[in-house]
């Protein structure tokens, strides 16, 4: 049988380590939902929606033909992966997991960071009349939404 047919954007390290961080945080949310924690409920769909965010906006950013616009949705899905950090971060503080097991999470995304970060350079970092990264802020966001 033949393989299937691949997009381009699901060849990437990064967007697989994004599906990869996406298992990890639905079966911390089943853990979660077991044990019943109180005043979750934003922060848990709010790393569910950042989640989902950092994997559209890859996946978008990657379709893209101009250099700068893909820097953009890299530099959305960077913060989108930066904002799950924060999130689970968020649990911690207020007790529901403890420290080490968000420790996975966490590893799977500073590499997604990490990628994005190397990604956004090579896409718009050497183009001019930008900040540091190639691309103007003053834009309005392009974050992809989902909900």
């Amino acid at each position: 049988m033949a393989a299937s047919p691949q997009f381009d954007h699901e060849k990437l390290e990064v967007y697989q380590l994004e599906l990869q961080f996406i298992a990890w945080v639905t079966a911390l949310f089943a853990e979660l939902k077991e044990a019943r924690p109180p005043r979750l409920a934003e922060t848990l769909d709010q790393l569910d929606r950042a989640s989902i965010s950092q994997v559209l906006n890859t996946a978008e950013g990657n379709g893209r033909r101009g250099s700068l616009q893909r820097a953009r949705f890299f530099d959305d899905a960077r913060g989108s992966a930066t904002e799950c950090a924060g999130c689970l971060d968020i649990l911690v503080a207020k007790g529901a997991v403890v420290a080490s097991r968000i420790e996975q999470g966490k590893a799977l995304l500073v590499r997604v960071v990490s990628i994005l970060s190397k990604l956004i350079e090579r896409f718009g970092g050497q183009e001019s009349g930008g900040d540091s990264e190639g691309f103007s802020r003053t834009r309005t966001s392009r974050r992809t939404r989902t909900s």
